[in-house]
């Protein structure tokens, strides 16, 4: 996809993203045989459940059905949200990934997985899991040293709210 095809999408598809109250996150055309797939990624502080999913899809559909922004040929619309091992690229999604465990490589070199427990304009703080039995520390960490950071998925992750609940 030509960087003006993808410009003029996204000139033309974020500001009805956000009026269903969400980010457009990512686009993308790709071929697949013949046809072509644009690829529209959604997400919000809250989420984006189903409903919003099929909103915004219907909105998306319409709009472009009206332009010529993807051309003549047939094409194949596909709206959806990050996935759970997202990657953390924007500061609204550090803030979207409090209580999650994050798997950061950092731009001196090496990898450190932790939780992010809070985020400001500067940076972040960590909690980082103990070994071998050992207590968890506390870390800061600024973005200037962070060179990519991928959130990670969690099978036996007890939810937050409920863990406070039991503590209560």
């Amino acid at each position: 996809m030509s960087t003006t095809q993808s410009e003029r999408l996204r000139e033309l598809l974020e500001p009805l993203v956000s009026s269903q109250g969400l980010d457009l996150e990512e686009l993308a055309v790709d071929s697949v045989g013949r046809k072509r797939v644009l690829r529209v990624v959604v997400d919000s502080d809250t989420g984006a459940d189903l409903d919003r999913i099929a909103d915004v899809s219907r909105a998306l559909s319409a709009k472009l059905d009206e332009t010529d922004a993807m051309g003549e040929g047939e094409y194949t619309l596909e709206v959806g949200t990050p996935g759970a091992e997202r990657a953390l690229t924007e500061h609204r999604h550090y803030v979207r990934a409090v209580d999650r465990l994050v798997k950061f490589q950092l731009a001196e070199g090496g990898e450190l997985v932790a939780r992010i427990l809070k985020v400001d304009d500067d940076g972040l703080d960590l909690e980082v899991p103990g070994v071998k039995g050992r207590k968890p520390t506390s870390r800061r960490l600024g973005f200037p040293e962070i060179d990519k950071a991928r959130v990670q998925v969690e099978f036996n992750r007890k939810d937050s709210k409920n863990e406070k609940e039991e503590e209560a």
